[in-house]
C-alpha cells in the first residue's frame, strides 16, 4: 500500500467554522468489473475519454464544485497510470482542494478498498462515496443537511443514497442507461430505504417483501421508476462495518442489502431524490453512449465541451449542438451533422459525413467516410470509404480503406483493420487475446456483472499484477476461437460465449435492434394490454410512483423526461434530413426511442413536429415570408413521417397544442404565422378539420391568455364551420 499526496491550504473560515471537519470524499478509481473489456486491459476505466475528457475529471470537477475539500482516490487496476495522470494534472495545484492517492495491488472489490482506507485512519467525519465514472452537477447542500439532521436524532442513520427518477422501458425492462429495472421500497415520510432489488424475477413480474417490513412500517412506497446515482453520503461507521463484515464485497448487493436485512444492529439507509439536477454513472457501453449524449446536449452544465474545466481543450459551440475545436482541417465538401464534437488537430477529407459522434484529437479521417453515432478517440486513422455505425474506436487504431464497423463494435487500442474488412456487430477487438475465466469458489461467489470478478488473462503467458490483473494457469474456455482482421489486419476478435449473444444488445452503444424490439413486444403482448395505437397500458400489478411525493416534483421529472425524449427525436430527425434517410427507417428509430422512454404516439407526433419547425427556424431566412416558406417546405417533405403518428384526433390535437406552446415560448418568430402554418397543415391533410374544431371548442372556457391563437385563426375556423355545415346540408338533401 502506497500513498501519494498533495497538500492544500485551508481558506479563511468564520470563527465558528474553525473547529469543523473538512468535507471529505472517497473516489474509487476502479469499478472492480470487466464490463469495459477489452479496453480496460490496457487503460483504466476512469482515464477513458468521455466526450474527449478523461472520466475522472468530471467526478473531481463535481466534487470540487460541491464543496468537498479532501479527496482520497483509491487506485488498484492500472494504478500507476492513474497516479501518473493525477500527479501531472492541474488537480495537484488546486487551492483548498486536496487530492491523495491510495494504491493497492491486491484489492478485488469495493469492500477490500474501503477496508484498506479504514486501516489508514484518514476519514474523520461524514464523507461522500463515489466512483470515478460518475457525472453530476447536483448541489450537495440539501442532501448533506438532511443527512446531518438525521444523524443528530438517530445515530443509526449511517448512509444517504442519492436517487433520481428514471422510468425503465416496459418493453426492454432496462433504463436508458442500460441498467436493470430497479425496485425500491421507501418510507414516504422519512425517506428511509426499506428494500432494494435490481434483479427481480422479470418472468413472473414479482418481487418478494418480508412480512415484517409490512408489520413494522405503517407506510411503504414501492418504486420501479428510480435510478441509483451511486453517490452516497456516509458516516465513518460505514468503513468499520465493512471491516467487521469481510463478506461485504459489493456496495449494493452485499453492504446495502446486508444492512436492510440486519435487524440486530438496526443501521438505517435513507434516500435523497434529486429532480432538476443531473447524476449518472457510466456502468456499461450503453450508459457511456447515453451520458455522452447528455453532455453534448448540455444536461450536465457546466461540465460541457465548450466550458473549460480540467482536461478539456477549448471547443466552440455552433448551432444544432455541433462543437468544433479551432484548429481542425475540414474539407469544404465534408458534412458535420448535429450533436457532434470534433477535437483539435483532426483532419477530415472530401465528402465525408459525421453525425451524432465524438471525434478525438489528432485524427486523420479520409474521403467518402461515413461515421454515425460513434466515438473515435485520439490519433485514429480512418481510410477512404470506411463506414462506422454506433462503434467505439480507441486511440491509435488504423482502419484501412473500405473497412466497415457494424453497430456495437468495440476496437481497442492500436488495432489494425484490413482493407474492405467488415467487423461484425457487437465484436470486441483487441491486440490482446481473449482472457479465460478461473473456475474457482472465489470467482463463483462474486461472479456477477456488477461485482468484483476474479478474471484470468491468458495472452502469451504474460501477467500484469501491478495493474491489478490476476493470473494463473489457463483453464478451459467456453468460447469459440479468435480470428484475424482481414488482409494486413492486426488484432483478435473476441468471441461471445454461448448464450451471451442474446444480451449483447442490452449494454451496447448501438440502438436496440428492431428484431429485439419486436421480440420484446411480442413477449409483452402475453401479459400486457395494448391500446389501439400500440402504446402499453401498465399491468394491474405495476408499482405506482409515490403518491405522497409533491406534485411539483413529479411534474418536473416528467418535464425533464419529455425534454430528453424531444432532444433525442430531434437528433434523429436532423440526421435523417442531413443524410436523406428514408422515412421508414426514421420511424424505426423513433419507435425505439418511444419504447425506451415509455411514450405514446401523441408524444412522438409532438416531438417530430417540434423538430420540423425548429429546422425551419434554423434554415436561413430574412423575412416572415421566407420563414413561412421554410416551414411549408419541411411539412411537404416530412408529412409522411408526422402522419404516421397521427392515427386519431388526440394526436392531431397534440400537434396544435405543441405549436401553440412553441409560439409562446421557444419559437416566438412563428407567432404571427400561426394561422398560415395551421392552414398549411390542413391543406396538406396532416391535421383534419375535426381536430381544429375540437381545439376551438376546448378553448371556449380558457383564460384570455390561452385564446391568442384561437382568435388569430378565427376567420379560418369560421370558414371550416361553414364548410362543415354546408356539407351536412348537402348530405341531408341527398338522403331526402
Amino acid at each position: 500500500m502506497v500513498a501519494h499526496k498533495k497538500g492544500a491550504s485551508r481558506g479563511s473560515e468564520e470563527p465558528e467554522e474553525l473547529a469543523r471537519v473538512p468535507l471529505q470524499a472517497i473516489l474509487l478509481a476502479d469499478s472492480f468489473t470487466t464490463k469495459f473489456r477489452p479496453i480496460t486491459l490496457e487503460r483504466p476505466k476512469v482515464l477513458l475519454p468521455l466526450v474527449n475528457v478523461p472520466m475522472i475529471n468530471y467526478t473531481l470537477a463535481w466534487l470540487e464544485s460541491a464543496g468537498v475539500e479532501e479527496v482520497f482516490v483509491f487506485c488498484c487496476s492500472h494504478s500507476k497510470q492513474v497516479i501518473d495522470y493525477l500527479e501531472n494534472s492541474e488537480w495537484f495545484s488546486q487551492p483548498n482542494f486536496s487530492v491523495t492517492m491510495i494504491e493497492s495491488h491486491n484489492s478485488v472489490s469495493a469492500g477490500d478498498a474501503l477496508r484498506l482506507i479504514y486501516e489508514r485512519n484518514v476519514i474523520h467525519g461524514d464523507f461522500v462515496l463515489i466512483s470515478g465514472d460518475t457525472v453530476s452537477n447536483m448541489s450537495l447542500t440539501q442532501a448533506l443537511l438532511e443527512h446531518k439532521e438525521r444523524r443528530k436524532k438517530d445515530s443509526n442513520a449511517v448512509m444517504t443514497m442519492v436517487i433520481k427518477r428514471s422510468k425503465p422501458s416496459q418493453i426492454a425492462l432496462q433504463s436508458r442507461l442500460g441498467t436493470d429495472e430497479l425496485f425500491m421500497a421507501i418510507d414516504p415520510n422519512t425517506k428511509q430505504l426499506l428494500y432494494y432489488e435490481d434483479k427481480a424475477d422479470h418472468s413472473k413480474g414479482s418481487i418478494y417483501l418480508d412480512k415484517l417490513l409490512l408489520v413494522e412500517n405503517t407506510s411503504i412506497s414501492l418504486h420501479n421508476d428510480k435510478q441509483d446515482c451511486y453517490i452516497d453520503i456516509c458516516c465513518p461507521e460505514v468503513l468499520s462495518l465493512f471491516t467487521d463484515n469481510f463478506d461485504y464485497q459489493h456496495l449494493r448487493r452485499h453492504f446495502v442489502k446486508g444492512l436492510l436485512v440486519d435487524d440486530i444492529m438496526g443501521y438505517k439507509i435513507f434516500t435523497h431524490e434529486i429532480h432538476s439536477s443531473y447524476a449518472a454513472r457510466i456502468d456499461n457501453f450503453r450508459s457511456y453512449d447515453t451520458v455522452s449524449k447528455d453532455i453534448i446536449q448540455r444536461w450536465t452544465y457546466p461540465l460541457v465541451p465548450d466550458v473549460k474545466f480540467f482536461g478539456n481543450s477549448s471547443v466552440k459551440l455552433e448551432r444544432q449542438g455541433m462543437y468544433r475545436a479551432s484548429e481542425i482541417g475540414l474539407s469544404r465538401s465534408a458534412q458535420i451533422g448535429p450533436f457532434t464534437v470534433i477535437g483539435n488537430g483532426t483532419k477530415i477529407g472530401n465528402h465525408t459525413t459525421i453525425t451524432n459522434s465524438v471525434i478525438g484529437e489528432g485524427c486523420n479521417i479520409g474521403s467518402n467516410v461515413s461515421i454515425e453515432g460513434s466515438y473515435i478517440w485520439d490519433n485514429v486513422t480512418i481510410g477512404d470509404g470506411c463506414k462506422l455505425r454506433h462503434a467505439i474506436v480507441c486511440a491509435g487504431v488504423i482502419m484501412k480503406s473500405g473497412a466497415v464497423l457494424e453497430p456495437g463494435v468495440i476496437l481497442s487500442f492500436k488495432v489494425l483493420v484490413g482493407q474492405q474488412f467488415v467487423v461484425p456487430s457487437y465484436s470486441m477487438v483487441s491486440l490482446l487475446q481473449q482472457p479465460t475465466k478461473q473456475d474457482s469458489d472465489e470467482e463463483l461467489e462474486y461472479a456477477d456483472n456488477s461485482s468484483g470478478i476474479v478474471e484470468i488473462p491468458s495472452f502469451a503467458g504474460t501477467s500484469d499484477k501491478s495493474n491489478g490483473e490476476m493470473t494463473s494457469e489457463q483453464s478451459e474456455s467456453q468460447c469459440w476461437p479468435a480470428s484475424q482482421l482481414g488482409s494486413g489486419g492486426a488484432g483478435y476478435i473476441w468471441s461471445i460465449c454461448e448464450g451471451a449473444y442474446d444480451e449483447e444488445w442490452r449494454h451496447s452503444v448501438a440502438p436496440i435492434p428492431a428484431d429485439k424490439l419486436a421480440e420484446a413486444m411480442d413477449a409483452a403482448d402475453d401479459d400486457q394490454e395494448l391500446t389501439q395505437d400500440g402504446s402499453i397500458l401498465p399491468p394491474s400489478g405495476e408499482l405506482k410512483p409515490d403518491s405522497n411525493d409533491s406534485e411539483d416534483d413529479d411534474n418536473e421529472d416528467s418535464r425533464d423526461e419529455m425534454i430528453y425524449f424531444e432532444k433525442e427525436v430531434e437528433a434523429t430527425f436532423l440526421r435523417a434530413v442531413h443524410e436523406n434517410i428514408k422515412v421508414d427507417h426514421v420511424i424505426l428509430e423513433v419507435n425505439s426511442l418511444r419504447l425506451s422512454y415509455n411514450k405514446v404516439a401523441a408524444d412522438c407526433a409532438g416531438a417530430i413536429f417540434y423538430a420540423m419547425m425548429k429546422l425551419a427556424l434554423e434554415t436561413p431566412h430574412t423575412s416572415a415570408g421566407e420563414l413561412l416558406q421554410n416551414a411549408t417546405n419541411v411539412i411537404t417533405k416530412w408529412k409522411k413521417l408526422l402522419k404516421y403518428y397521427l392515427a386519431d384526433i388526440d394526436e392531431e390535437m397534440e400537434v396544435i397544442l405543441r405549436f401553440e406552446e412553441m409560439c409562446l415560448e421557444s419559437a416566438k418568430e412563428f407567432s404571427p404565422l400561426f394561422t398560415k402554418i395551421l392552414i398549411q397543415l390542413y391543406d396538406q391533410e396532416v391535421i383534419q378539420e375535426d381536430a381544429i374544431l375540437r381545439w376551438d371548442d376546448e378553448k371556449k372556457d380558457a383564460d384570455e391568455s390561452d385564446k391568442i391563437y384561437v382568435k388569430q385563426a378565427e376567420k379560418f375556423i369560421q370558414w371550416l364551420k361553414e364548410a362543415s355545415e354546408e356539407e351536412d346540408e348537402e348530405e341531408e338533401g341527398a338522403d331526402s
